[in-house]
């Protein structure tokens, strides 16, 4: 497809597995953690845990399985069958109580025991969401773009996960505050295989896509031979950006909710989350264009700096300010977020190889999920730790988040300009 124009077709299937994935993914990354917080244990190391076992499983699945789509030359049958069978896992994660645990397991710590579970759950339903969403509809997304509408499109792609937010804390969010868990992860789980049904009439594998020749081990291995690196050199210091981008926010994002309603002492987060979502979703969308225009790497720098600034400014203001003041705050820092990963992930996109979509996607994950969980939530965990702020509930003494989450996390984004002067730098070279 060479045409900069993307078809109605690949727009709105770009737009349905972009937000039923993003439902999903929203579920895990943050619903999971405060069902476990609230429901099962208050141990911010089990939390941990869970995110970096599903950072384990997704950075394997996409692996073996983009290699898998390259070698067969399809990617429609991973994403449909993927995103159905996804979705079924995800209403899986509700079948797991200390209760039933307890019944089933009457000799046992039945909270520990839980808690074991649900990081095997997680893992279960990781599986399938990255063979979907992360390996097949990535390498998909590679196969029907051009760099000239890649900026447009990083930019849409990067504001589902808050639009998916925005529906689920908007729509869904009651029925957890109602303790209604059951019923929240069957709707977000039947969404997520509705999405699948619905691919199957809507999407097509590109044209001409030819199956990867070669051995599939050999694939798979291929984005981590020296050889393919020294070939890709650009690629390779794009995707460490990338990696400390995301570790940057794993720092915070999966105490997020939990740092609402425990810290700044607001029970109902939704007009928070609607006000951050709103301007983060604007800024971006308004400036996605000209990403295009002026290209991708003169972002850099500048959404670099807004961004360190957003996460120290959430860090000063503390509890000081209202739900519109940490909202509008809020928003600026996600929007530098979404713009900075959109410039990251489109010239990812723009430096990988022409019909190895598939077998980057592995790599991919390497740096921008596996490396950033299993690191970013535990920084933050010992960061909450060492706080020593806590609350009782049940019987349980309970850690609560405190800003200096964001200040740990500023310290780590600020490592990103190391490789962003080199992009920069190689760049003007090769003018």
């Amino acid at each position: 497809m060479n045409s900069a124009k993307l078809s109605t077709r690949v727009w709105v299937s770009l737009i349905v597995f972009g937000l039923f994935g993003q439902l999903a993914w929203t579920v895990e990354n943050m619903y999971f953690n405060v069902y476990v917080y609230n429901t099962i244990t208050g141990n911010t190391t089990v939390i941990a845990s869970m995110v970096a076992f599903s950072a384990i499983t997704a950075t394997l699945t996409t692996l073996f399985m983009g290699a898998l789509s390259d070698k067969v030359g399809k990617r429609k049958i991973f994403i449909c069958a993927g995103y159905i069978i996804w979705g079924f896992t995800t209403f899986a994660f509700s079948l797991i109580t200390v209760h039933n645990v307890s019944v089933l397991f009457p000799a046992a710590n039945a909270v520990m025991l839980a808690g074991v579970f649900v990081v095997i759950m997680d893992c279960v339903m990781t599986f399938f969401g990255s063979t979907a969403n992360d390996a097949a509809f990535n390498a998909w997304i590679t196969d029907v773009t051009v760099p000239e509408n890649r900026g447009k499109t990083e930019t849409v792609l990067a504001i589902m996960p808050l639009l998916a937010m925005v529906v689920v804390f908007g729509a869904l969010a009651p029925l957890t505050m109602q303790g209604k868990w059951t019923l929240f992860f069957a709707i977000v789980g039947g969404l997520t295989s509705i999405g699948g049904i619905v691919g199957f009439f809507i999407i097509k594998d590109k044209p001409g896509l030819k199956a990867a020749t070669g051995n599939y081990l050999s694939n798979i291995i291929y984005g981590f031979r020296p050889s393919t690196v020294r070939e890709n050199k650009n690629l390779y210091i794009t995707f460490c950006a990338l990696g400390i981008i995301s570790m940057a926010q794993q720092v915070f994002m999966p105490y997020l909710l939990i740092y609402i309603e425990k810290y700044l002492g607001f029970a109902n987060y939704i007009p928070v989350i609607a006000i951050a979502g709103v301007i983060a979703m604007v800024s971006s969308l308004s400036l996605g264009r000209l990403m295009d225009q002026i290209g991708k790497i003169p972002f850099l720098i500048p959404t670099g700096v807004l961004l360190l600034a957003g996460f120290i400014a959430v860090y000063l203001i503390g509890n000081k300010g209202g739900q519109v003041v940490f909202g509008i705050v809020g928003g600026i820092m996600l929007g530098a977020a979404l713009l900075l990963t959109s410039a990251v992930s489109g010239l990812i996109r723009d430096f990988t190889p022409e019909d190895k979509a598939g077998q980057f996607q592995g790599v991919r994950m390497f740096f921008m999920v596996l490396l950033p969980m299993v690191t970013g939530p535990y920084i933050g965990s010992g960061v909450i730790k060492n706080t020593g702020m806590t609350y009782e509930e049940l019987g349980q003494i309970k850690p609560v988040p405190t800003p200096e989450i964001f200040l740990a996390s500023a310290v780590v984004a600020v490592f990103a300009l190391i490789p962003f002067l080199f992009l920069i730098r190689s760049v003007k070279k090769k003018k």
